[in-house]
């Protein structure tokens, strides 16, 4: 059954095909939820919503965009509207696949040695996440489906509603930003250990 089917099956009131859509998307809009609000159970809720309101408003499905799509705006503005009721300003798993990836050569936040290895780590981690909250929400939101969530410039354009360049500005800014604040943040510790 193609995605339309499935829709047209929903307004229908066909149990079967929302079941069908739910399981077909089910597990990426968690995903993208869950990059937002990195806790499993408000993922979880949120995704229930998610799909709630897909049920509800199927009707308002313009047919010119992929479901895929149209299910990821709204897991983004839900994500972000639990974000602003609840004040959680945590967005990224798996970040240090990005840090390391992308920062490796350009930032060392602090020496590394077998004994504090993970206490430098949950650090370091802290550090950035603090200067990944320190965006502004479509930076977030554009760094969050582009660099962790893997997903196109062109499905973040159509999902966040702005042009291909913008995506491209906003991402670029996003690190520029996160790599700022992160030299910033070595630099006063930096500064800090000499008085010692």
């Amino acid at each position: 059954m193609t995605d339309e089917q499935l829709i047209e099956g929903i307004l229908k009131n066909d149990e079967a095909s929302f079941k069908t859509l739910v399981d077909k998307y089910q597990a990426s809009v968690l995903n993208i939820c869950y990059g937002f609000v990195r806790n499993a159970q408000n993922a979880e809720d949120i995704t229930q919503e998610v799909f709630i309101e897909v049920y509800l408003s199927a009707g308002k499905f313009r047919k010119e965009s992929k479901i895929s799509t149209w299910l990821y705006r709204i897991a983004v503005n839900k994500s972000l509207n639990f974000i602003r009721d609840n004040k959680k300003r945590n967005l990224i798993k798996n970040i240090e696949n990005f840090f390391l990836s992308e920062q490796k050569n350009e930032i060392q936040i602090a020496d590394e040695n077998e004994n504090n290895f993970e206490e430098d780590y949950e650090t370091r981690l802290k550090i950035l996440y603090k200067a990944i909250d320190s965006l502004s929400e479509n930076q977030k939101t554009a760094f969050t489906l582009g660099k962790i969530e893997k997903l196109s410039y062109a499905e973040i354009s159509e999902i966040m509603n702005i042009s291909l360049a913008s995506v491209e500005g906003l991402i670029h800014r996003a690190k520029k930003n996160i790599q700022k604040k992160i030299l910033k943040n070595y630099q006063k510790n930096k500064d800090k250990n000499r008085k010692f």
